[in-house]
This record gives C-alpha cells, sequence and structure tokens, in this order.
C-alpha cells in the first residue's frame, strides 16, 4: 500500500536550518573579512620589500652609468631616456607588460647638490624614500622611491579588486552550498524526528504493532533499534499481560466451580452436610488460599515490594533442614535422594523464604517426576558464588521449553504436565525467590533423564 507524502517542516527542522545557515554565513562573513585583511597587509608587505628590491637593483645599474660618464648630465640633458634606463637596469624590455611596480614614473634622481634630475617638472611632491647612491665611497646622488601605500590605488585596479572579487564569488558559493546544507540536513533531521514523533504518539495510544525503518548505522537508527525493541516489549508485556489475566481467572474459576457444585449438592440433598463433605470443601479452600498468596507474592515481586529480611544465614543447614523434613514426602512419591552439600557456605538470606523455595523445587520434583525415581542435589563453592545443582530423573523437558518454565501459569505439553499438577506458579515463585536473594536460576537437561536446574547465590563475603 502506497502511503502519500506530504512535506511539513517541523520546528526542529527549522531550528537547525537556521542554526546552520547562520553558522555558516558567520564563518563565510569571518573568513572574507580575514583573507580580505591578510591580502591587504600580505600584499602591502610584499610590495614594500619588492619596490625596496628594485630600488637597489636601480641604484646598482645609476652608479655604473656614472662611474661610465662622470656626471648626470647625459639624463639632465635627455630625460626622456629614463623610462628605458629604469627598463634596462630591471632586466625588462620594452616589449614586456607594464607592471604595477617598477615603473619609471615611481622613482626619482637627485643630484649631490640636492637638485631634482628625474622629474625636472614640478611634480615632486610625496612621500619618497631615499636611497644614498655612491662611488668609490662617494656619495654621487639620492635615488628616491614611491611606498607602496601611495601606489594602492594603482594596485587596487589591477590585482586588488580582482583578487577580493574572486574571493567575494567563492564567498558567495559557499553561502549558497550552505543554504543547500542546511535545508537538506534539516529536512532530513526533521522527518526522522516526526517519524519518531509520530510512531510514539501511536505507542502511548495502545498501538503496539508501530516500528521504525532501521537504516543506516548513526545514533538516529540505533533510536530506532531501541524504539522497536521498547515496543515489541510491550506488546509482548500486554499480550503476557492478557495470557495472566485470563490464566489467573481460569485457575480461581475451578476451585470456586468445585465449591459450587459441592455446595449445592449439599443444598440440594444430594450430598449429605457432614465431616468429610466439609473437609473437601476446607480443602478447595485452602487450595484457593493458596493460589491468591501465590498471586500476591508474584505482583509483590513485580512491585520491588517482596516482604524479604536478609541476614548471614547458613545455606547448608537451610537445605540440610529441609530435605530432612521432606524424607517421607519423597518415599511416598517414589523419589531415592542424593545429596552432596559442603559444610558452613554462607549467603545473606532469609530462612523462611529459602524454605519456600526448597518447598516449590520438592513439589515441582515429586508432581512430574515418574516412580520410582531419583533426586541429586548439590551444594558446592565456585569462587564468589553459592552454586546449588537440582536434578532429578525421567521425564525430561524439550529444550524449546526450558526457557519459559518460571513463566507464570506456564505447563509443558508433555510427558511432565500432569491434570494433578498444582497451579503453574511454583517456579515462578522460585525465580522469584532467588532473584530477591540476588541469585540466579537456569534450567537445563539433566543426566538423570529429568530436568536440572543450577541456582547461584553470591556468598557472604568475610
Amino acid at each position: 500500500m502506497s502511503e502519500t507524502f506530504t512535506w511539513k517542516p517541523s520546528r526542529l527542522g527549522l531550528k537547525l536550518f537556521a542554526i546552520i545557515l547562520s553558522v555558516n554565513v558567520a564563518i563565510s562573513a569571518g573568513v572574507f573579512m580575514a583573507v580580505s585583511y591578510s591580502i591587504d597587509r600580505g600584499f602591502l608587505d610584499y610590495l614594500n620589500q619588492a619596490q625596496e628590491r628594485r630600488a637597489l637593483v636601480l641604484a646598482d645599474g645609476l652608479v655604473n652609468r656614472w662611474q661610465y660618464h662622470q656626471s648626470w648630465e647625459w639624463l639632465e640633458r635627455e630625460p626622456e631616456r629614463w623610462p628605458a634606463v629604469v627598463r634596462h637596469a630591471l632586466g625588462r624590455s620594452h616589449r614586456d607588460r607594464p607592471s604595477p611596480l617598477g615603473e619609471a614614473r615611481d622613482f626619482a634622481l637627485r643630484a649631490r647638490d640636492g637638485r631634482f634630475i628625474i622629474p625636472q617638472q614640478a611634480q615632486r611632491t610625496g612621500d619618497w624614500h631615499w636611497l644614498a647612491l655612491k662611488a668609490d665611497e662617494h656619495v654621487i646622488g639620492m635615488l628616491g622611491f614611491r611606498p607602496p601605500q601611495q601606489m594602492m590605488e594603482r594596485m587596487e585596479s589591477r590585482f586588488l579588486e580582482r583578487q577580493q572579487r574572486n574571493l567575494l564569488i567563492i564567498v558567495v558559493s559557499l553561502g549558497i552550498a550552505s543554504l543547500l546544507l542546511a535545508g537538506g540536513l534539516s529536512w532530513w533531521l526533521g522527518r526522522r524526528a516526526r517519524a519518531l514523533a509520530g510512531a510514539t504518539l501511536r505507542l502511548t495510544r495502545g498501538d503496539y504493532h508501530t516500528r521504525l525503518p532501521e537504516r543506516g548505522r548513526d545514533e538516529l537508527s540505533r533510536l530506532a533499534r531501541d524504539f522497536n525493541v521498547l515496543a515489541a516489549t510491550l506488546e509482548a508485556s500486554r499480550d503476557a499481560r492478557a495470557r495472566w489475566v485470563s490464566d489467573t481467572a481460569h485457575e480461581l474459576r475451578t476451585p470456586l466451580a468445585v465449591l459450587r457444585g459441592e455446595i449445592e449438592a449439599m443444598q440440594d440433598g444430594i450430598r449429605p452436610l457432614n465431616q468429610e463433605n466439609l473437609t473437601s470443601l476446607a480443602q478447595e479452600v485452602e487450595q484457593l488460599e493458596r493460589l491468591v498468596a501465590d498471586l500476591r507474592l508474584l505482583s509483590q515481586s513485580d512491585a520491588g515490594a517482596l516482604d524479604i529480611h536478609l541476614a548471614p544465614l547458613n545455606l547448608s543447614d537451610s537445605l540440610q533442614n529441609r530435605l530432612a523434613d521432606a524424607e517421607r514426602w519423597l518415599n511416598d512419591s517414589g523419589l531415592r535422594l542424593n545429596i552432596e552439600i559442603d559444610d558452613g557456605v554462607m549467603i545473606h538470606g532469609d530462612a523462611q523464604r529459602l524454605r519456600q523455595l526448597w518447598s516449590n523445587l520438592l513439589d515441582n520434583s515429586c508432581a512430574y517426576t515418574d516412580s520410582p525415581g531419583s533426586l541429586h542435589i548439590t551444594l558446592k563453592r565456585q569462587g564468589q558464588q553459592a552454586v546449588l545443582t537440582w536434578e532429578d530423573s525421567a521425564p525430561g523437558v524439550p529444550k524449546s521449553e526450558l526457557s519459559r518454565l518460571t513463566e507464570r501459569l506456564y505447563r509443558v505439553e508433555g510427558s511432565r504436565n500432569r491434570a494433578s499438577g498444582g497451579s503453574g506458579l511454583g517456579l515462578s515463585i522460585a525465580s522469584a525467590l532467588i532473584h530477591a536473594h540476588g541469585g540466579t536460576l537456569e534450567a537445563s537437561d539433566s543426566a538423570l533423564g529429568g530436568l536440572r536446574w543450577t541456582l547461584r547465590f553470591p556468598l557472604l563475603s568475610t
């Protein structure tokens, strides 16, 4: 099904567009001003140095000519030769293009007595720099040259204006590129932000099927993956909650239906109102109370409000005492008990809750292990943990079902499922009690042919 595309600017996109564009424009303006200033100052320094070098070269040439003529009369008689003298001294021919530096009018020549030889006219004003011309350690004249500051108008018209124009073109191009970049980036981020906002809104309205496309490996893609995981978790939680309510209602309905049936039978006179029938009713009420208590314990565990008091406790004694009390129960169930328990295994624990844990595990083994069978229990220290293994004999559990054994009201379809089984909460309670002690519970196949539980508790630090 195709989706109609409508573009609508988001506030985030507009903010990003304004910020990126403003930053790029500010950078471009700063670059333009810095480069313009650098060109002005750097080029001026270059002109100063170049003009001084040309003046020195021209001075050497003029000294040589003076030594040949022994006077400046040759130049005073023919001042028109001055441009050619300058070009020749600077190594240029008349066919060379005019240079902004080293032109004849930028130099002046004075005789030793101070009179101007070049120029001979009245244009002698200006801030000239003078260089003494010496022959045989005697001053024969003064060579003047204009500083570059006075030639800047000509320089700007020939070079600086051209460079600044080119720089302006570059800056304008950069501004246009920044505009396109800011627009594209803001549109891209804004579109993904709108998609995330829309998906979040649908999620808050209960549409847990909402998913975001996962493209790329950037932070937004990881956010999309995390969002999808959150949506899948909420969907699974909703389904589990629905199953939980349905299964709880079913579990409560069974003892209530039995109670109602027996009471109605007594009311109708079908069953006599005697001690035996009242005992049967009391057993149904007791089962109902046990189920309600189990549900309450699990709800407290979910809320983190489970009533548990941890104190230094000898795990070895706690386990051995409960197994000793359950010896007759195990014999009646046809189970042979083998134990290997290290002495003095200390943890932080609650004696009452641990006894409840052992009872739930015993109840599970007795209810779901074929008779005659066996139960093998070991308790060892491993590093900083107390490791307890609880193994029973056949029947086993399919590997695909192992991870679901501690789910509430879950029963395995197969040989370990019995009509006489409990509420399906015993292993869920066992898992909650172990986690309340800071431990872990893991199910696996047993070498005895049944189920193996591995319990790990943190040892009491000494």
